[in-house]
């Protein structure tokens, strides 16, 4: 009652019948039964003016949801989530603590735990705690070459408990000597783990590959 405009995309076609009829006589509100995932963003309108996502987000589309609208070509203004508390605690894990999952979102966004909600909120109930988890896009996006820079993030985190330089010589193909003199340039020790590295470093090592 208080948006303007609201989206409603829901996969499960019981459920869209349900929201259909929850919101009869809101000319504000437009259901759309379709994967999100699968939805083609460009096509829709209000995805193309100044928007924010607000969800309770399934375990398993938790990151390909975030990533596709943090790489849209009009991003939201904010994301609001509910997602489990596991998952977004890692989504704003700070080295040493780094995972693929925060540096694929930190890279486009700042995200930030609102609060936690028990289990016991919910029915039916989930094994576990969830978080409202707020992400917000940067206001400077980075000169990003995606497909790149996520190719350096995952070699160096195919074996989180490796040395760095010992994931990118294998997955990237390289020499050591020469992945040693890499890391080093960027000032980082070929002898640290994945998980203790910025999101500036990755994008330095990206930039110098």
């Amino acid at each position: 009652s208080r948006a303007k405009k609201v989206i409603a995309v829901e996969k499960d076609k019981n459920l869209v019948r349900v929201l259909e009829g929850l919101t009869v006589g809101m000319k504000n509100v437009e259901t759309i039964h379709a994967d999100i995932l699968e939805l083609n963003l460009s096509r829709i309108p209000t995805f193309q003016h100044s928007y924010k996502v607000v969800a309770n987000l399934p375990y398993y589309i938790t990151a390909p949801t975030i990533r596709k609208f943090l790489e849209a070509q009009q991003k939201p203004q904010q994301m609001t989530l509910i997602v489990q508390k596991e998952v977004a605690q890692r989504i704003c894990a700070k080295p040493p603590q780094m995972s693929i999952l925060a540096v694929s979102v930190q890279v486009y966004a700042t995200p930030k735990i609102i609060s936690y909600i028990k289990k016991t909120s919910f029915w039916p109930q989930p094994m576990v705690d969830a978080a409202i988890l707020q992400i917000t896009p940067l206001s400077t996006s980075y000169a990003l070459d995606s497909h790149k820079f996520f190719r350096v993030v995952k070699a160096g985190f195919k074996q989180p408990r490796k040395q760095l330089v010992n994931n990118l010589t294998k997955e990237l193909g390289l020499q050591r000597q020469r992945a040693e003199q890499w890391l080093l340039a960027n000032d980082i020790q070929p002898t640290r783990r994945a998980e203790t590295l910025t999101v500036q470093d990755w994008l330095n090592l990206t930039s110098t590959l």
